[in-house]
């Protein structure tokens, strides 16, 4: 996984100066917003009754694990919707290197896409996500290899920061610390790491460079989540000596959701769709159980035992506890706003709080939560999701006083200092007041795209040199809406991010994030490109950000031998968002090369591809990568002209195998009616996990076994075994293990060089092994029928030969395949020799002549 250039001006946010503790303030206030991708809360009065009472609440909790679901929701929930603490979820990564059940997301795109469902299920939770600088490169079997590949010393460092910003009293780790249990390299390494960190955190001479942001932080103590599956089975568990362990029943139901815990959590985890984890809900009793590591161990079984969660924690805070507990004795589920008063007594004692962490945080929740006790609608909407650079932008701000109480605005801003002024407005019960402003972007306002993909990155590590962002969930929005109001007297200050929203017909309202993006983007019609012959025409498309852009359009070729033919191309967009195609002649050298594309608006040079990552349970999310591609010159003979294609989770192979010279059918369901329809496809070939995500398969399972009676050649990709929808995905007997190779470098050993896999159309050697990327293979069988041939073998070090990552067997005239070798990774990649291979498994069955 070779990455590519991220060549973005870094963020520059307007409250730099501002706040002592600048990492904190953005983390508390990003967590406040993010998850409501932009659009303004609506609370109920048990949710006010719900903040009030966590306003009283000064505990704090880091839940560490490695990956996006690995995450106990139910814990989560119960800390901050039953314990009413403040909880964080450091995942180590964002999920980079999985899989994806609903969409064509891989790599960086799959982590931005998790790294938002996080985000929603934290808004559904309560809790908050941070991330380390660590990127998932795939299943690791150890954690050394996890460490030899992720910079251990940085992460370590990540997991410090986030305890100093999050100064948990307990910090809880999802997996074990060692080897003791066998299980993802990533998660033991995230324990590990969690553990040294614990003692890390609280030294001021350890990552000294960060305390001129935050303050050295020593939590109490650290757990180990353990639970069933830590040994073996429910039943090992229940026979095991518990009387060490902590017990929390985290069933608990939840009165002012009415909802238990459990349902919750549920809700939160069913927002991993990608990974397809929706959940049932359950009710009842539920017990989870924490294994003590390190700290001051408790006494009873307690694990929060001692820990002093009140305001007298804090300097001068005993009143502030006193006058809080008193609003939530008297709040009125029917007239909020009669808590205001009170309210703003207590945010002005925080107010005179020396600078601390609890300053910081209570006093952003406790702006919030007057905002919601006054039905105060504020809102900032721009009249385009988007931008560029010194465009003018339309903005329409609404404020609604809805409650009645006396509140005025005196002034408001557009941040970074765009646009500042005074009303002095009394806002009249339930009226809207309604402002609509023009502003200019600046020239130099950088653009909207996640902030850890600006940078190059390697393998292990994404590149975030600003210690300050390091962590952060999303990119903090720039531009914001500032409201500087007073209520009965009192100032209230409270800021608004802009955002976009639209009426559709058949959803309604919908919100996403405005965004600041380039005047052009240019992309490659193709994600790698494969050259048979010495030359060959590829086609790049440019879209227009903005009205009236022209544009220089270029090929870069930079590779020995290898030429752009067709030299610079010139055109005009009229309109934003319209799309020209443009034609480029390359002439192919030896090996192996990177194209660029360019595009030339204004005398500035562009480089970016825009991808949206958009899906209806998350914020749509704009996507700046650097417009690259893998070029190979390989000689690819293929004898399967015509393939029937039925998708699965969600791949790239069928442009690869147009890119072989096929033609490329697309099946649906309508296909499987008859099996005479399948008989027109020299091959037909399952995508990736099609028997974990369609559910219709088993019924159109008899169909395709007819089709490779007939003389067809069926190629079955990887599935997992959990939630097959067919009982056997071969017409012999196989089992699919969990067995995978993740070292892209391990020996592809022919068990069988004889065999026509190896030898037709094209013939393979070792060199057709070489550049791999991120691993071998994945769910390989693990038994099978003596039917099969399986004439490759390969393995990790230190490990024992596996053959099970492709199976061939003849069934009637025609040929089946069975392969966990990670074709989807390889071919969108433009690895030549993966394209050889597989060119060679959809022709099985094929002589010479044909």
């Amino acid at each position: 996984m070779i990455a590519a250039a991220r060549r973005i001006t870094h963020l520059k946010h307007c409250f730099v100066q501002r706040m002592k503790y600048l990492p904190v303030f953005l983390f508390v206030l990003l967590c406040l917003n993010a998850a409501q991708a932009q659009q303004p809360a609506k609370p109920s009065a048990a949710d006010l009754h719900q903040r009030i009472k966590k306003l009283n609440v000064l505990g704090s909790v880091l839940y560490v694990a490695a990956h996006p679901d690995d995450e106990n929701q139910r814990f989560i929930s119960y800390c901050a919707n039953h314990k009413l603490f403040d909880v964080t979820y450091l995942s180590l990564t964002r999920g980079d290197g999985g899989q994806n059940l609903i969409g064509p997301e891989i790599r960086e795109l799959l982590g931005v896409l998790r790294t938002e469902e996080l985000l929603m299920a934290r808004s559904i939770d309560g809790g908050k996500q941070r991330f380390s600088r660590a990127n998932d490169f795939g299943f690791s079997k150890s954690p050394d290899e996890t460490m030899a590949i992720w910079n251990k010393d940085e992460v370590l460092s990540d997991v410090v920061w986030a305890i100093r910003q999050t100064q948990p009293d307990v910090i809880v780790n999802r997996f074990y610390h060692d080897k003791k249990y066998d299980t993802h390299g990533h998660h033991t390494a995230s324990a590990m790491l969690s553990v040294e960190a614990f003692d890390l955190a609280g030294k001021s001479d350890a990552y000294a460079e960060q305390l001129k942001y935050t303050q050295a932080w020593q939590a109490r103590r650290i757990f180990f989540n353990t639970s069933w599956w830590f040994f073996g089975s429910r039943e090992n568990f229940e026979k095991t000596d518990k009387s060490k362990l902590f017990p929390i029943d985290l069933g608990v139901f939840l009165p002012l959701k009415g909802k238990s815990n459990a349902e919750v959590a549920a809700e939160a985890r069913s927002m991993h769709r990608c990974q397809g984890f929706g959940a049932m809900s359950s009710r009842g009793e539920s017990t989870d159980w924490f294994d003590f590591i390190k700290g001051e161990r408790p006494a009873t079984q307690d694990m929060f035992e001692g820990i002093n969660t009140t305001w007298t924690r804090v300097t001068g805070g005993e009143k502030i506890g006193k006058l809080l507990a008193k609003v939530d004795a008297n709040f009125r589920s029917d007239n909020p706003a009669a808590s205001v008063p009170d309210l703003l007594k207590a945010m002005e004692m925080i107010k005179a709080l020396p600078d601390g962490y609890w300053k910081r945080l209570k006093l952003e929740e406790i702006k919030t939560a007057i905002q919601g006790c006054l039905g105060l609608y504020l809102e900032a909407t721009a009249a385009e999701p988007g931008a560029t650079s010194g465009q003018m932008v339309k903005l329409r701000l609404e404020a609604t006083n809805q409650a009645g109480s006396n509140v005025q605005l005196n002034a408001l801003s557009i941040q970074p200092a765009l646009f500042d002024t005074v009303t002095n407005l009394t806002l009249a019960t339930n009226k809207a007041m309604v402002l609509e402003r023009q502003i200019r972007l600046p020239l130099e306002s950088p653009f909207t795209a996640p902030y850890w993909l600006r940078e190059n990155f390697n393998l292990g590590m994404y590149t975030v040199p600003d210690q300050a962002m390091r962590g952060l969930p999303e990119s903090p929005r720039q531009f914001r809406v500032r409201w500087n109001l007073s209520v009965n007297g009192t100032a209230l200050e409270l800021e608004t991010p802009v955002a976009y929203k639209i009426e559709e017909s058949a959803i309604g309202e919908v919100w996403r994030p405005f965004e600041v993006l380039p005047p052009a983007f240019v992309e490659f019609d193709q994600p790698s490109y494969l050259f048979t012959g010495n030359k060959r025409s590829i086609t790049v498309r440019v879209k227009a950000g903005r009205d009236s852009v022209s544009a220089r359009v270029s090929v870069q070729a930079p590779g020995k031998g290898w030429v752009n033919a067709s030299g610079t191309q010139t055109a005009f967009f009229k309109k934003k968002g319209e799309i020209q195609t443009f034609n480029f002649e390359i002439q192919a050298g030896t090996g192996e090369v990177k194209l660029g594309a360019s595009v030339e608006v204004d005398g500035k040079i562009y480089t970016m591809r825009l991808v949206n990552v958009a899906y209806p349970h998350i914020p749509q999310q704009s996507v700046l990568l650097p417009c690259e591609v893998q070029a190979a010159r390989a000689d690819v003979q293929v004898k399967a002209p015509n393939v029937g294609y039925y998708m699965g989770a969600g791949d790239d192979i069928p442009n690869a195998l147009r890119q072989m010279g096929c033609t490329v059918t697309m099946l649906e369901e309508k296909d499987f009616a008859a099996a005479d329809n399948l008989r027109a496809f020299d091959a037909i070939v399952l995508g990736v996990r099609a028997y974990n995500a369609k559910e219709n398969i088993a019924f159109h399972q008899a169909k395709l076994f007819e089709y490779v009676q007939g003389g067809g050649t069926l190629v079955t990709q990887y599935n997992t075994s959990f939630e097959l929808y067919a009982n056997n995905v071969a017409p012999y007997p196989m089992k699919l293990g969990r067995a995978r190779v993740t070292d892209e470098k391990a020996e592809m050993r022919l068990t069988d060089p004889a065999h026509p896999v190896f030898n037709f159309p094209n013939k393979l050697g070792p060199a057709d092994f070489e550049g791999w990327v991120q691993e071998r293979g994945l769910y390989f069988a693990s038994e099978w029928d003596k039917a099969f041939a399986a004439p490759l073998s390969c393995n990790d070090p230190g490990e024992k030969a596996n053959s099970g990552g492709l199976l061939i067997a003849p069934y009637g005239k025609g040929q089946f395949v069975y392969t966990g070798l990670s074709f989807f990774r390889q071919l969108p990649s433009g690895v030549p020799g993966a394209y050889r291979l597989f060119a060679n498994i959809i022709s099985l069955g094929k002589s010479a002549g044909q």
